[in-house]
């Protein structure tokens, strides 16, 4: 039985005084690829920025078992969870190779700059490009790459295929697949349903600071009434 790498039970999240999450309960276990679905406002970034302490938040929030609600981000991020944010966050003035050898390790076995460029052949030939000169796509991948260099082994991917061109998501998606069996664990934002249906074990569907539903890939095809009420597909 895989063991449980993420476990958020009653969660609450605040911007101020507005009440975004609700009462967030999911899991995700060892080696897992799990997706979180929504319209826009559904309240999936919220919930990555609540795991990692980014957002006021209550409730709990377990991490290999550890209760992380009141630890500050750079405690958490410590655990070994690395977090591509939708802004995506790169450094614009320093160049791609720059980009990557700055990150902080957070935990042994970090992804070396040439392991990154095998995996990404698209940044060796960019590596001396200034961030602000680098593709959208480009800079979906070094935000990607980035977090793969502190050692992170939970990844939280937000909204990583939003606006950019079918063949980068295309890459995208091979490079998750890639990840996954290479046992990494990686939690998902997405919108975009068709990038995430081939590459999720499990999905939960959010509205309205709520998860409304939860379902293995298995129970897919099962679902698509649930999918097209919620999500329109």
């Amino acid at each position: 039985m895989a063991a449980e790498v993420l476990r958020i039970e009653g969660l609450h999240a605040y911007y101020g005084e507005s009440h975004v999450l609700h009462g967030v309960d999911c899991q995700v276990e060892s080696g897992e690829v799990v997706t979180l679905l929504g319209r826009n406002g559904a309240g999936r970034t919220t919930t990555m920025k609540a795991l990692l302490g980014l957002v006021g938040r209550s409730g709990s929030v377990r991490i290999h078992g550890m209760e992380t609600v009141g630890l500050p981000p750079h405690r958490i991020a410590a655990l070994g969870v690395g977090y591509c944010p939708e802004e995506r966050g790169i450094y614009a003035s320093l160049s791609t190779e720059e980009n990557l050898l700055l990150p902080p390790p957070v935990a042994p076995g970090g992804m070396s700059v040439d392991e990154i460029y095998a995996m990404f052949p698209n940044l060796r030939e960019r590596r001396g490009s200034r961030g602000t000169n680098l593709s959208g796509g480009e800079q979906q991948m070094l935000a990607v790459a980035r977090i793969l260099r502190t050692g992170a082994r939970l990844l939280l991917l937000d909204e990583i295929s939003e606006g950019l061109a079918p063949v980068i998501v295309q890459a995208l998606s091979r490079t998750i697949q890639r990840l996954r069996e290479q046992g990494y664990t990686i939690v998902m934002s997405e919108q975009n349903f068709r990038f995430a249906a081939p590459l999720a074990d499990r999905f939960y569907i959010m509205e309205r600071g709520r998860i409304v539903a939860g379902f293995a890939a298995g129970e897919l095809k099962d679902k698509m009434p649930l999918l097209h009420q919620y999500l329109g597909v």
